[in-house]
């Protein structure tokens, strides 16, 4: 079984998946999760904070798309050879990566031959993906939260190349469309809904409790739909 966990900025992806793990892994079940890279991505604290002039000068948008695609690529690719485990976990997955890059147009930081460009390679990288076997998830758990929550969360986790205050115009572009995205154009998997403004996996042990239940009951939903119909 696969399962991504999509979502806004900040709103916890790497603390559920790391959840998830841990709950399975305690019920004997192999499982592996597979992080986003972020600490080790040369263009992310670019990105977050050089001026507007030096991101169109330096075209950096476009470069952390790029990134962005090749690794979601390979984390894909590695989801499906690494030792046939009976999970794999996504921290964010490929099908996102259009979202943001389509944000960054939208707000002019990706220009229309850069976001064609992009297209054609992400196309392109979907296409191989369609010859192999289970490149599609069961299951996107997505974490939905206020704008508001949104923002308290990025404050809290205090990465300095996140809180420049300049950067919440491009925090709002993305969280107020990411629902209609996830709703209407997420065609992969599933769909399991987490409400973040009142989910604290951290901090309440029973939120997290139920999250891993919600999480198990739609997994067996899902499994047990493919075994009577398929």
């Amino acid at each position: 079984m696969s399962i991504v966990i999509g979502g806004m900025i900040g709103l916890g992806k790497t603390s559920v998946a790391d959840l998830l793990n841990d709950y399975y892994q305690s019920k004997g079940i192999d499982s592996k999760v597979f992080y986003e890279t972020v600490d080790d991505n040369p263009i992310l604290p670019l990105y977050y904070e050089l001026t507007p002039e030096e991101l169109d000068a330096k075209r950096i948008p476009f470069l952390l798309q790029l990134f962005f695609l090749n690794k979601r690529f390979k984390t894909v690719k590695e989801c499906i050879g690494w030792h046939e485990p009976l999970y794999t976990i996504q921290d964010r997955s490929i099908y996102e990566d259009w979202y943001f890059a389509y944000v960054n147009k939208k707000l002019g930081r990706i220009s229309e031959l850069e976001f064609r460009i992009y297209e054609d390679l992400a196309d392109n990288m979907m296409e191989e993906l369609n010859e192999l076997p289970k490149k599609a998830p069961e299951l996107m758990v997505y974490l939905k939260g206020s704008f508001d929550t949104v923002i308290e969360r990025i404050m809290s986790r205090g990465r300095s190349f996140e809180i420049n205050p300049e950067l919440k115009e491009y925090y709002f572009e993305v969280w107020k469309g990411y629902d209609e995205w996830v709703f209407n154009h997420y065609k992969a998997s599933e769909v399991l809904v987490i409400d973040m403004d009142v989910t604290d996996i951290v901090n309440r042990p029973e939120d997290a409790a139920r999250v891993c239940r919600e999480v198990d009951n739609k997994l067996n939903e899902i499994l047990f739909t493919k075994t009577h119909t398929g």
